[in-house]
């Protein structure tokens, strides 16, 4: 797609990114359902996506976009103006694998169960199932209520995760009794952002303040075991809930009778070894009305989050000259970091994407200079001086994040394998008919 060479600046003290040398941009898209682009690499006019391996092994990271093809004037879900992105961050030793398969079914299975329940009744049941904290945070019409069509949404976003978690435990193709993977996903149409998470991955929203200056407002609750309402779930299906004392900041779900596997989120994908004992699919939605202060929204796992502020990620973002360059660049700030703040850990694998909310239609031509000295570059934002950035209104909402430290690793030990895959099919069989009567989205 082109080249770049640029040097940029680490912000909140920290080393000096290297120069980014010149590199043709990776490109990697397929056909989806109904007339979609699905991009796996590469960037397009309205995102930027990138992930670069840490130094644990493979890259269990995913990531995927959904969005029209040229030829047609339909996006995700044969729908006009609605796109889909989303990143998955997966653990234990076939957690690339269960991180993959999530990437490439989660947006068939959304958009097939968005097409069932078009010809179904549109009732409320669904505004049940969106965060109201949250979206209260997010400037909801009104907590609980929230257009028809956003509470279709909802009920089929939980709908498609629960499913994705039910034949993943039959597959006998991924082995997930050990592994899993968290998602963070958005589906946006028009002024409508729908928000799904699954476990410790995030999404932060790009706005302006009053005073017309860039400050971040995150979306999503990292979903870890110790948050009030994921240890009185976990607790109460016997499940474990401590930090070893060699991290006494990070929380993790371990088995009622025995110190294993130490997950260190309270919900995701797979994990089937404690789906009896708190461990849940259902995720956590939120939802927001995208208003014209609102720039871009950023999806990262938590490599990122572990050694960057909200604040951070949206200066770097911001600060990006080609739109197509922002997640590259937002990760290799994050691998800088980690080896300025964590210089004897592993750096984890990192997995970006940015979505911009505007047209670049409507943004001003690239580096023109305004009356006050500051620049505009292809991205569309100003680049402020960070002495004179203001703080944001709900300083960052970092409390949010229960984890005070960095997680070394999402597992801590394998839990040995007492039945093959048969026993396992009817376990989760036995485990479905209970989690009809007794799952309530959103606890």
């Amino acid at each position: 797609m082109g080249g770049c060479c640029s040097k940029y600046v680490m912000f909140e003290g920290l080393k000096e990114v290297q120069e980014v040398e010149e590199y043709e941009e990776e490109e990697e898209t397929c056909a989806g359902d109904w007339g979609a682009r699905v991009r796996l690499k590469g960037s397009c006019n309205l995102a930027s996506m990138f992930t670069q391996q840490g130094r644990k092994g493979c890259n269990q990271d995913a990531m995927t976009i959904w969005q029209s093809l040229p030829a047609v004037t339909e996006d995700f879900n044969g729908e006009p103006d609605m796109i889909f992105c989303g990143v998955f961050d997966g653990h234990g030793s076939s957690g690339h694998t269960v991180a993959n398969h999530i990437r490439e079914v989660l947006p068939s299975k959304l958009s097939l169960r968005m097409r069932s329940s078009e010809h179904g009744d549109h009732n409320t049941e669904g505004d049940h199932n969106i965060d109201k904290s949250t979206s209260k945070e997010c400037n909801c019409d009104k907590v609980g209520i929230v257009h028809p069509p956003i509470s279709s949404w909802a009920k089929s976003f939980v709908k498609a995760f629960e499913e994705i978690d039910k034949d993943l435990s039959v597959d006998p193709t991924i082995d997930a009794y050990c592994s899993g993977s968290t998602a963070v996903a958005i589906l946006r149409q028009a002024e409508h952002l729908m928000i799904a998470n699954l476990g410790d991955s995030r999404a932060i929203l790009c706005t302006r303040n009053k005073k017309n200056k860039l400050v971040p407002v995150q979306l999503t609750v990292d979903l870890k075991p110790n948050l009030p309402c994921e240890a009185e779930r976990i607790r109460s299906c016997n499940g474990r809930v401590f930090a070893m004392d060699d991290e006494p900041n990070v929380y993790r779900l371990w088995l009622p009778d025995e110190d294993s596997p130490g997950l260190a989120m309270a919900r995701a994908f797979g994990d089937f070894c404690l789906k009896d004992f708190g461990l849940i699919s259902t995720p956590k939605l939120c939802y927001r009305k995208i208003s014209s202060m609102d720039e871009f929204v950023v999806l990262a796992t938590d490599g990122v989050w572990d050694v960057l502020s909200n604040k951070a990620v949206v200066k770097i973002v911001a600060s990006a000259r080609k739109r197509s360059m922002a997640a590259r660049l937002l990760v290799e700030h994050a691998v800088q970091a980690w080896k300025t703040k964590y210089p004897n850990c592993k750096n984890d694998d990192c997995a970006v994407v940015c979505l911009f909310l505007k047209c670049p239609s409507s943004i001003v031509n690239a580096n023109s200079v305004l009356k006050d000295g500051s620049v505009h570059t292809d991205t569309g934002f100003d680049i402020i001086n960070t002495a004179q950035e203001t703080r944001a209104t709900d300083d960052l909402k970092e409390e949010w994040s229960a984890l005070g430290g960095v997680s070394r690793v999402n597992t801590v030990l394998n839990v040995p394998r007492f039945s093959n895959c048969d026993s396992r099919r009817e376990k989760s069989e036995k485990k479905e008919e209970n989690l009809v009567l007794n799952v309530q989205v959103g606890t």
